[in-house]
């Protein structure tokens, strides 16, 4: 991520320290689920809901992008992703973007690539590969 990035993320979100939860941040972009029924049918996808700031989706989105061609950790994951028929890969990829930056920000943390992923879906991508 450049500095015009993080500029813009920070310049959409404001300061990150008034969140408590990066999902009051997933809200502000409108990356959060919504339902769409009605009596009669159900929709099969579940859309988000893009009642957030359009320019935080965008620079997400744009980061997304980024990361799923440069960062080695986040790209075997955005690969696992586009195989799966259930969520869009970059935007699946963008929230987990978003939750990196979160913790980053709100723990003052710098950026290690072993805990990007976890243990847990370490082991998940070497078996899917």
């Amino acid at each position: 991520m450049g500095i015009v990035t993080a500029a813009a993320f920070l310049g959409e979100v404001g300061d990150p320290s008034r969140y408590d939860d990066w999902r009051q941040l997933r809200k502000l972009a409108g990356y959060n689920l919504t339902e769409n029924t009605s009596g009669e049918r159900t929709r099969s996808k579940t859309p988000i809901s893009k009642r957030g700031r359009p320019g935080l989706r965008m620079v997400l989105y744009q980061m997304a992008m980024a990361v799923a061609a440069k960062n080695p950790e986040l790209r075997a994951l955005y690969r696992h992703w586009r195989t799966r028929q259930q969520n869009p890969a970059l935007i699946a990829l963008a929230c987990k973007l978003l939750r990196v930056l979160f913790t980053l920000i709100h723990e003052r943390r710098t950026y290690d690539p072993d805990k990007v992923l976890g243990a847990w879906r370490t082991e998940q991508l070497a078996l899917a590969a």
